[in-house]
């Protein structure tokens, strides 16, 4: 058992008989003795978004997810498939199971997959990636006040904000969380 006040982005837990992903947490104190949790969360089994508030003492159960190290292979359109390196089982996901995951998919990249009693429910990244930057404009000078940043499209075509320095065709890192430029990489 969870308080509600303890959920985080990433938190899985179960309300009823439906497991969910918690995928905003936001706490919110307004007045006297109504603090609350503003969830935005995914149904692991239906794959629909559900907006939630719950009293910041309210008790949840939260559940553990079976996690399997896999490799991606393909997408035949409307799935992506991936392998078992161990058992070589295929593992079916659609687009919406994969969310924001989708964006740096590559093939032969290792990801972790999430079951739910025996149903894969999500992918779960690397924290960092490296990617190439595909396209991006060069960087103009003398726009350096604070911290200037400009679009670059990776080679996914996932597109980011990266420093007006990164130049088109370098490495860079990135934190898979937030979506955030982290450091030029040389290769």
């Amino acid at each position: 058992m969870k308080v509600a006040q303890e959920l985080r982005q990433g938190s899985t837990i179960r309300i009823g008989n439906v497991p969910f992903i918690v995928m905003k947490a936001e706490f919110n104190k307004s007045g006297r003795n109504s603090a609350v949790m503003k969830l935005k969360m995914k149904n692991l089994l239906a794959g629909n978004t559900v907006d939630t508030v719950l009293k910041a003492d309210d008790k949840v159960d939260d559940i553990r997810l079976e996690r399997v190290t896999a490799i991606y292979s393909y997408s035949d359109g409307d799935n992506y498939i991936f392998s078992n390196p161990e058992t070589w089982d295929q593992i079916e996901l659609t687009e919406e199971d994969l969310g924001n995951s989708i964006n740096y998919l590559e093939e032969e990249m290792t990801v972790e997959i999430q079951y739910y009693e025996e149903t894969p429910v999500s992918v779960e990244l690397p924290t960092f990636v490296e990617r190439q930057v595909e396209y991006t404009e060069p960087g103009l000078r003398g726009d350096t006040t604070g911290k200037a940043l400009k679009p670059a499209k990776l080679i996914t075509g996932f597109e980011i904000q990266v420093p007006l320095f990164v130049e088109q065709g370098e490495w860079i890192k990135i934190d898979t969380r937030n979506n955030t430029y982290v450091e030029r990489i040389k290769k």
